[in-house]
């Protein structure tokens, strides 16, 4: 079985539910995955959204998950369970959709890695810069969901 996540409550490609967004409950959706790769050590995961005006904006940055958990609950707060990064937003753990109104549909990209080791080495609050430098030639595999908001 290859790598893969599912994020519960809307379809890879489909819309996210208001309520995991910035303008409703902002709660973070549940999420499984499984079929990791032999050598995994830990997890890390990166939401992001590539269609901000800006470039790149990252809504969630976790890392230094055990390998024995394969599932995160809706509404998960930082220090249930690895460490988490700074969002854009300036905080810790998951800031849900909320592009600027009448920009159009945006592509939200969930993604777990599979790692080598159970420990990045980062700080709490660590950003998306170092955590992809700490990531790289770490990465045994990647597993990718998408979901799509618009503010109309």
């Amino acid at each position: 079985m290859a790598f893969q996540v599912k994020v519960k409550g809307f379809s890879d490609g489909g819309w996210i539910p208001q309520r995991h967004t910035g303008d409703a409950e902002n709660l973070s959706p549940a999420m499984e995955w499984s079929g990791e790769p032999e050598g995994t050590q830990g997890f890390a995961l990166i939401v992001d959204d590539p269609d901000a005006p800006g470039g790149t904006w990252n809504h969630w940055l976790l890392w230094d998950i055990p390998a024995h958990v394969h599932s995160l609950p809706e509404g998960f707060r930082p220090g249930d369970v690895g460490a988490s990064g700074k969002n854009d937003f300036g905080h810790y753990g998951y800031g849900g959709p909320h592009p600027p109104k009448g920009h159009g549909p945006h592509r939200y990209n969930f993604t777990v890695y599979a790692v080598d080791r159970a420990a990045l080495g980062l700080p709490v609050g660590a950003t998306r810069r170092e955590l992809d430098r700490a990531l790289a030639g770490r990465v045994l595999a990647k597993a990718a969901y998408m979901g799509r908001y618009e503010r109309r």
